[in-house]
């Protein structure tokens, strides 16, 4: 494929994403997707209202919405660890009260087969996922929160799963992979959390996980609305979002209305080969970000980062990260929502070269049936032909569709696949390759 042919596909896919993006306004209804599952009219008044949220027009209509153990916001703009989606996502859970605490609960597993093509690619059939579960309550005129997620993901095998273009970590300690994904680790976040209102409309809150998630960039790929239905992780995490697993991390942060400003203080280095352990070590990397939801349907975010020795064969190298991202949400028909994810970030290594990273994600899901969604990506590489062996500049391009069998109020099976076609120097071997996988999806709550 061409770098023209494969632009020229890239910007149809986006500008046809963008402008169903913007006529969803004549088809949407100004309602969020909550699933309140086992909540009764009781436990709907006993939540507390977030009365600043941002354009509560387009909230959902009752009079009180359930409220973040962060602040005094709606909870569904609450994203993996503390980064924000706009308010108008889908925020899908079975939530029970007990006493004092509010809880709840999801999971999703997808049986996966991949194939990608050409001399780089490979074959395997896999299972990933996540379970995740949460519990909050008022204390001391605040909120205590905690958040524990795990995954199925190491029972793939450390090294991971075919997937071209996709670099970082190691399987075995000795070697980087290249052109596949890792498996994330068993325990993907093990966090607490306290907020407390501090006057003039202000909240401030504390963060600790291990592992958890530091303030920088956009939430992770697999709590983005506009990414969730996808099996396959974007060759750009390692930009935007590696690190969502961080063994030791503290925000502090401080939010009003529809702005958030936090710092984190975390350990750089990523996690190891090891996938079922739990690391340790000290505090050495730094992390800042500005959030802003300008409206319900959007979420703005810029952070920054200085990360110490994050790969573990390269223990004498640094690097800074910068990022910037937009993504918007909004209802779409009677039950169906449309999503986009637009995201910039800059990986400076210390010492070496600067390297960017492009992002384009949408989603349509015009029912509760369908979902139809794509990815496009650019990202400037230096470990695709050997150990930093020069930047390339390779793309991406993914599109796929999942089909949802509803079996109860809280449990549905998908079935779906994807189809990718890459657009990559012909120095680096990878002779106009295509990608593809079919799974089968199982989501609770």
């Amino acid at each position: 494929m061409t770098t023209q042919t494969f632009r020229a596909r890239l910007l149809a896919c986006a500008a046809l994403t963008a402008s169903l993006c913007l006529a969803a306004p004549a088809f949407a209804q100004d309602h969020a997707g909550h699933d309140m599952g086992a909540m009764s009219d009781a436990d709907m008044k006993a939540m507390a209202p977030a009365p600043d949220a941002p354009n509560s027009q387009s909230m959902p209509d009752m009079d009180m919405v359930m409220t973040s153990p962060l602040g005094g916001y709606a909870m569904a703009r609450d994203a993996s660890g503390t980064s924000w989606q706009p308010d108008a996502s889908p925020h899908d859970g079975i939530m029970v009260h007990k006493g004092a605490w509010m809880l709840m609960g999801h999971a999703l597993f997808n049986g996966v087969y991949d194939n990608q093509g050409g001399p780089r690619g490979g074959d395997k059939a896999f299972l990933a996922g996540m379970v995740m579960g949460m519990a909050q309550r008022p204390l001391g005129g605040g909120t205590l929160g905690f958040k524990a997620m795990v995954s199925p993901d190491p029972f793939m095998g450390k090294s991971g799963y075919p997937l071209l273009l996709a670099t970082g970590e190691t399987a075995d300690g000795a070697s980087p992979l290249v052109d596949r994904q890792h498996p994330h680790d068993l325990f993907m976040e093990l966090s607490a959390s306290y907020s407390h209102p501090l006057g003039g409309g202000f909240d401030g809150y504390l963060y600790a996980g291990l592992p958890g998630e530091p303030a920088f960039g956009p939430p992770a790929f697999m709590h983005r609305q506009a990414a969730l239905d996808s099996p396959e992780a974007p060759i750009t995490h390692h930009w935007f979002d590696s690190t969502h697993i961080t063994f030791g991390v503290v925000t502090a942060g401080l939010s009003r209305q529809n702005w958030k400003v936090e710092v984190s203080g975390f350990r750089g280095r990523e996690p190891d080969q090891h996938r079922y352990n739990i690391e340790t070590g000290r505090l050495d990397s730094v992390a800042a970000r500005l959030s802003w939801n300008p409206t319900a349907n959007w979420a703005l975010q810029a952070s920054w980062a200085r990360i110490n020795s994050p790969e573990a064969l390269e223990p004498d190298d640094d690097e800074a990260r910068t990022s910037l991202s937009a993504l918007y949400s909004r209802p779409f028909g009677n039950d169906g929502s449309i999503s986009a994810t637009l995201a910039w970030a800059r990986k400076d290594r210390i010492p070496g070269d600067a390297l960017q990273a492009w992002l384009f994600e949408g989603a349509i899901q015009p029912d509760r049936h369908w979902t139809i969604f794509t990815r496009a990506e650019q990202v400037e590489q230096d470990e695709l032909a050997g150990h930093h062996g020069g930047v390339q500049a390779v793309r991406k391009l993914s599109v796929g569709a999942i089909y949802d069998v509803p079996l109860s109020d809280n449990v549905k099976l998908g079935f779906g696949g994807l189809a990718s076609a890459f657009d990559t120097p012909s120095a680096l071997g990878y002779d106009d390759p295509a990608g593809g996988m079919a799974f089968v999806r199982l989501k609770i709550g």
